[in-house]
This record gives structure tokens, sequence and C-alpha cells, in this order.
């Protein structure tokens, strides 16, 4: 940034812990897509580099993908340095407006991201401009190229370290031509900078990516925030997800017709979060359950092949989920996910270090769980540090 870096920032705060913290299982960070909203999840990351805690799993679809890439796929002590150099590389610095015209500049912050892309991001493709009925190749059918990431990505990302599996990396996309979600993890297969472009692919902005010889989007057009990867994994091991969440699935009434399209895109971005993780806990539940049964059937009938297989559905496993809500700002407005202006992404960034330094603090994992519940939810909201059990 224009003064000095993130990581130069934040590292002698006084939330850094002098000592690991005590988490059980596996660390697991989930990021949802909403671009330059991502700042927020890298000072999410910092807070825990401070205080020495490194996931064991990213997840992240579009924007989330990107930060998670550039998370993974380093070594711990190189991270900082390359999240910083990211965010420094598509900061903007916008036109002052008089305060005598509020939202100039807001207006022309996003006029000039539109019209002229962000060098180190995306870049406008301006044949698809002048015709949008146009018949053009499936990597041309977008108003924006984005050779300009593949590029950024590549340079930041070591992609022969992040197919090592020190760090697992798990990014959504969907299929263009079924319509289906679909998760690619360096678990599986090894990955490289097409599967992150492809999962931060959001049409019509930005053109579909070829993986497998099929087309693939930004996993967000579908569902964005790929909490559910984590829940239905299998071996399933007890973990405490970051669930970091860029977009409110709460919100006040809407009193003008700008206000009703920007909650309109809350809603539709948060993805029905919740409402996932309740049926998930009724499905951890049902586990927990199974598991309890075995015990009252007979020793000899445990055995029976047809008996183990219905066990097997069965698990004790533990999900502590830890909810992070990026806080929303008063000038924000309804393009807020295309503001890169330097003085808003240090904003979010120091945002979601404050956040993610109170969490921590807190520690929420501790607490006792009922033995019978799966899934435990721990929701800190904001810059105000509203929390709660759910």
């Amino acid at each position: 940034m224009d003064d000095k870096t993130h990581g130069e920032r934040h590292t002698n705060r006084a939330s850094r812990s002098d000592g690991k913290p005590d988490i059980p299982g596996q660390i697991v960070l989930v990021f949802q897509g909403g671009g330059a909203l991502g700042a927020y999840q890298a000072g999410v990351y910092q807070a825990l580099h401070d205080a020495q805690v490194e996931p064991h799993w990213v997840i992240g679809t579009s924007i989330g993908a990107v930060n998670g890439a550039i998370i993974a796929g380093n070594m711990p002590e190189n991270r900082m340095a390359r999240l910083t150099q990211f965010w420094d590389g598509v900061a903007c610095h916008g036109v002052a407006a008089t305060s005598w015209l509020p939202g100039l500049e807001n207006w022309l912050r996003d006029l000039a991201t539109v019209t002229h892309g962000v060098p180190s991001f995306f870049t406008p493709q301006l044949a698809c401009w002048a015709g949008i009925h146009a018949h053009v190749r499936p990597d041309q059918a977008a108003f924006y190229s984005t050779g300009p990431l593949r590029e950024t990505l590549s340079s930041l990302v070591d992609f022969d370290f992040l197919n090592q599996k020190a760090t697992r990396l798990t990014v959504g996309t969907v299929n263009v031509q079924s319509g289906r979600m679909r998760y690619f993890s360096n678990r599986d297969a090894p990955m490289d900078v097409e599967h992150v472009m492809a999962s931060a692919a959001f049409p019509p902005g930005f053109p579909s990516v070829q993986l497998e010889g099929e087309s693939y989007w930004d996993g967000g057009i579908y569902s964005n925030t790929p909490l559910e990867a984590v829940l239905d994994d299998r071996p399933r091991r007890d973990s405490v997800i970051f669930s970091v969440q860029l977009w409110p699935s709460r919100g006040p009434q809407p009193e003008s017709i700008l206000q009703v399209m920007s909650r309109q895109r809350d809603i539709q971005y948060s993805s029905r979060a919740e409402s996932h993780l309740d049926r998930q806990k009724q499905i951890h539940r049902l586990r927990h359950v199974i598991r309890e049964l075995e015990q009252y059937i007979p020793e000899e009938r445990r055995s029976a092949p047809e008996v183990r297989e219905l066990l097997a559905w069965g698990c004790g496993t533990t999900m502590q989920v830890l909810e992070l809500d990026a806080p929303a700002f008063d000038n924000d407005d309804l393009n807020r996910d295309i503001d890169f202006s330097s003085s808003s992404i240090r904003r979010r960034w120091l945002a979601g270090h404050e956040d993610t330094a109170r969490l921590l603090k807190l520690a929420p994992w501790r607490a006792t769980l009922d033995p019978m519940e799966g899934i435990s939810v721990f929701r800190m909201a904001g810059a105000e540090g509203q929390k709660g059990q759910k």
C-alpha cells in the first residue's frame, strides 16, 4: 500500500499470541467469493498467522479461491508477503470528490473500474462491449479478459509446492453445460493455475475456463459458501472451521430502490449459509445417533457385513464452525465488491485482522459440546464484535 505493508503494520500488535492456541482437530478456512471484499479474508488469515495458527485445509470460491491458492501454494513463512503483494497489486488510488457531492467519489471509482478494469486482475475486451450477440470462442465470451490474473497467480502461487499437499486446497466451480457444482482439490489430483482461474470465472464479466475438456465458471453462481465441502468430506475428521462471510445473510429493511438492490445481492451471495448449516446439523446429529445405536446391537450381530455397512454411516466427529462476518461500512454502495480503492482494501484487511484476533482470544472451541450434536456454530459479527452461540 501507500505507507507500510499490511504485515509490517500488524506484526507487533498486542493481539498476537505468545504461543500457539490449543485448537483441536484440523483447522479449516472457508472463504466466500466477493471480489474486493476478499481483503477481509486476507486480514483473517494474517491474524491466524500472527498467532501461529496455520490451516490444514483452505476452501474457497472466486476471490476466496485466489486467497486460498496464495495461502496453500506457499510455505508459511512466505504467505503474508505473497498476500500483501497480490492486494497491493490490485489496489487502485481513486479520485477524491468534494464533500458537497456525496456519492461522486464512489461513482467515479466504479466507472474507472468498469471502463479500465484492474491492471493485474482483469482488463476490458472491447470487441465484446461492441456486440453482445456476436458468436465468439468460450474464452472470449466475456466483457473482460482475465489474462492479467493468470500472470499474477503464476507469479504468486508455487504450484509445485501446492501439489506436495502440505496444505489442502479446494476450489469451487460450476460446470457450464451441466450446471452442477464441482470441487477440485489437490488431495485428489494435481492442480494448476487453470483450476483457480475457473473458480474465479464469474460470468458475464469473466470468461469460462476449460478443465478436462469442459467449461467451468465461478462456483459462486451456484453456491458461494462452500462450507458443505467440509461437512460432507470423507473420511470425516474433528474440525474447527473458520467460515468467513463477506455477504451478510441478515440485514435491515431496505428503504430505497438502491437499498433493495444491495440487499438482494447480500441474500443472493450469502448462499443460504444458515439454512445449509441447519440441514447439516440435522444430518450430523443422525450420524451421532447411529453411533449410539451400535451399543444396543448384540455383539454377535455387529460383525455381520450388512450391519457393519449400516453402522459405517455413524460417526463421533465434531465440527465447530466459527463464523466471521465482514462488516459493512458507511460509504459502501451497491458495487462495493469492485471497490478496489487502496483505502477500502486497508480498512477491510484491518477489520478482518481485528475480528479474528478477538475471536482467538475468546477461544470458543473450548466450549463443552453436547455429545449428541455433531456441529456447533459460534458467530462473531462485524467490527462491533457481536458474538453468540447458535
